[in-house]
């Protein structure tokens, strides 16, 4: 699982300028329900298109941006999350057992 470490405001300012698809996955670190769907989502990520970046953002150290991302894409703040963006659509949001890519993959 290639992460890209989500830990600056400027980068959702990048993601939300750009046409291309991106996927945000929140975790907290103090959670192991978090921890538990994280795993999972790395055990089915061979499904994601190699050109789609996938962010890691750790609310925790990063609440700040977990909150611009809530209010960006005009989600609900949830821990695990996931969410498939492209500009400023969020296509597909799910979080905790709900996390599922082959479902998200569907709003491509």
């Amino acid at each position: 699982m290639n992460w890209i470490a989500l830990n600056k405001l400027e980068q959702l300012e990048k993601i939300k300028n750009s046409t291309d698809f991106h996927i945000i996955f929140k975790h907290s670190t103090r959670c192991p329900i978090s921890g538990m769907a994280k795993r999972q989502f790395e055990l089915e990520s061979d499904l994601i298109p190699r050109h789609i970046p996938v962010y890691y953002l750790d609310l925790i150290q990063y609440r700040d941006i977990s909150n611009t991302v809530a209010e960006s894409w005009n989600v609900r703040h949830e821990s695990p999350q996931v969410l498939l963006v492209q500009g400023n659509t969020c296509l597909y949001t799910a979080s905790h057992s709900d996390i599922d890519i082959a479902e998200m993959l569907k709003s491509l």
